[in-house]
């Protein structure tokens, strides 16, 4: 028998967070608490109130300075374009909706062989079968272009998810029909919600034996009410999904035969951009890629103006910091390739060559007029590792790059894409303390690193502590559990001695501890033999 633990995101749940609130209910379906360390233990009923959608709307920015409101006034809908990222927790089938999207979109010939999950590139992504890196590509439904951002579904590279969402103007979130919501669900769509995005829930893998598509949506909508979202975010539009065989139903029991009802969601549910389209020149760098022969190419969306091949424009971190550059190449995104463009349009997401120093976070604005936006700002890490020369007798016989010069540039081009990572100098000349927002986050760098020919030793993992107002916080995860109520004795004393503090029981067989950072990554998985 298979016991799963699931964790969320640590970096989330050491900050003083807001109490999580649920329905009081007076027939004692579910009593009303905050979510605290050490706090009364919660029991709720598996009866839920059924979700009804009735709109789809997104809210403003609960972020959003009072300033920007007369701003907003002279902002107009562009309706040919629509920008989305596929959010979801980790094998919920998100990567494989793209698939079929991208399929029948049109976007690769009838003959032509393609593998699974496309979009995981990255050989480390294709081993694992997990999504590292966010990708773009794009679609075109009825003469609108749809501009989709895969992201990964594991919370220790939720530094992707948070960059991507200032590009995107909705998220499709991808839920399993029989797990649910998960932490990294909890995680992403906060983030969704405080940007103030649409948000249309995707029940997949409908058609499995065991899927319960009811509770799942009802879960989603607790989840939605816990993460205070606005009466208008909790009317989202659900569609029930079966991404590997690409079909899509506003109804679990009547599904047709592709995708359509998903691409009419998108369509109808997730706004246009706005954009200032006779503005001053504004992109915000959000993403970093390389090419040999073209150099560095900043990825991002146009929020205001124009943007031309062989522009002049303006490369500002703030009012007081900025510098001149020339664009050499500009390209769009069209189906599964860049393709050059002269000219882009605000609302469209585009990549700029030419600027060999750019940077994630930093603003084009026109050369003349233009400001910064602001800079993407991401949870700080959790758990830190040291890198150091190797000085053990085997030393040079595995790698090339062997010498602290080498270990040093190589941190440093990660820290250019990489803006959840960390990089501080250690106590000798030799070694590096890298942070990152977990174990995971920090071995997929090393095992990058040994693939490239670098030769290093590695430290134990620490837990990060912060000192806030002269009290020590740790970090904490939240572990959710479910297993057979005969089995759950031995799981309690089993997360007591990892100083697990259970805090909620959602029926029979769910629990939900609060750990310490490092104590779930020691155990994922636990497997019982059936007594």
């Amino acid at each position: 028998m298979e016991l799963s633990l699931s964790t969320s995101s640590p970096a989330v749940l050491r900050r003083q967070a807001s109490p999580l609130l649920h329905n009081q209910q007076v027939l004692g379906v579910s009593f009303a608490s905050a979510l605290k360390p050490g706090g009364a233990l919660r029991f709720r009923s598996r009866r839920r109130p059924l979700h009804r959608p009735i709109t789809c709307s997104a809210s403003p920015s609960t972020a959003e300075p009072s300033s920007e409101v007369k701003k907003k006034k002279t902002l107009v809908r562009r309706n040919d374009v629509r920008n989305i990222a596929i959010v979801a927790h980790v094998d919920h089938g998100k990567t494989t909706l793209v698939d079929s999207m991208l399929r029948q979109a049109k976007v690769f010939r009838d003959n032509q062989v393609m593998q699974e999950r496309i979009m995981d590139s990255n050989d480390l992504e294709r081993e694992r079968g997990i999504t590292i890196l966010s990708k773009n590509t794009s679609i075109t439904y009825k003469n609108t272009k749809v501009n989709i951002i895969d992201t990964p579904g594991h919370s220790d590279f939720g530094g992707e998810v948070e960059r991507v969402l200032n590009m995107v103007d909705g998220v499709l979130l991808v839920v399993d029909s029989v797990e649910g919501p998960m932490p990294q669900t909890r995680f992403v769509l906060k983030k969704a919600l405080e940007f103030g995005h649409a948000v249309v829930v995707v029940v997949n893998k409908i058609d499995r034996p065991s899927a319960r598509p009811e509770f799942v949506v009802n879960s989603t909508f607790e989840l939605f009410i816990e993460l205070n979202a606005t009466d208008e975010q909790c009317d989202f539009q659900a569609i029930y999904a079966s991404g590997i065989k690409g079909k899509a139903g506003l109804t679990p029991d009547d599904l047709s035969e592709d995708l359509g009802p998903l691409f009419e969601a998108v369509i109808r549910c997730v706004p246009g951009p706005n954009i200032e389209k006779d503005g001053a020149l504004q992109m915000l760098a959000t993403n970093i890629e390389y090419d040999e022969h073209k150099g560095r190419i900043a990825i991002g969306r146009l929020h205001a103006g124009a943007l031309r091949k062989g522009m002049d424009v303006r490369v500002c971190t703030s009012e007081d910091s900025c510098r001149f550059a020339r664009v050499s190449e500009l390209f769009v995104y069209e189906k599964f390739y860049r393709v050059p463009a002269d000219t882009v349009e605000a609302g469209d997401i585009c990549a700029v060559c030419g600027i060999d120093d750019i940077q994630i976070g930093e603003t084009i604005a026109d050369k003349a007029h233009g400001k910064p936006l602001p800079t993407i700002k991401v949870e700080e890490p959790t758990v830190k590792m040291s890198f150091s020369v190797n000085t053990s007798p085997f030393s040079g016989r595995e790698g090339k790059y062997v010498t602290s010069r080498n270990l040093r540039d190589r941190l440093n081009r990660e820290l250019e894409r990489n803006l959840a990572m960390k990089v501080e100098d250690g106590e000798t000349a030799d070694t590096f303390i890298i942070s990152g927002r977990g174990t995971l986050h920090i071995t997929i760098l090393i095992e990058n690193m040994r693939r490239e020919g670098y030769e290093f030793m590695v430290g134990p993992p620490k837990v990060i502590n912060k000192r806030v107002n002269d009290k020590l916080l740790e970090p904490y995860e939240v572990a959710t559990v479910e297993v057979p109520e005969n089995h759950m004795g031995p799981v309690v004393e089993l997360l007591g001695k990892r100083r697990g503090q259970m805090f909620d029981m959602q029926g029979v067989g769910y629990v939900s501890f609060l750990l310490p950072c490092l104590s779930s990554y020691m155990q994922v998985c636990i497997v019982f033999s059936a007594s």
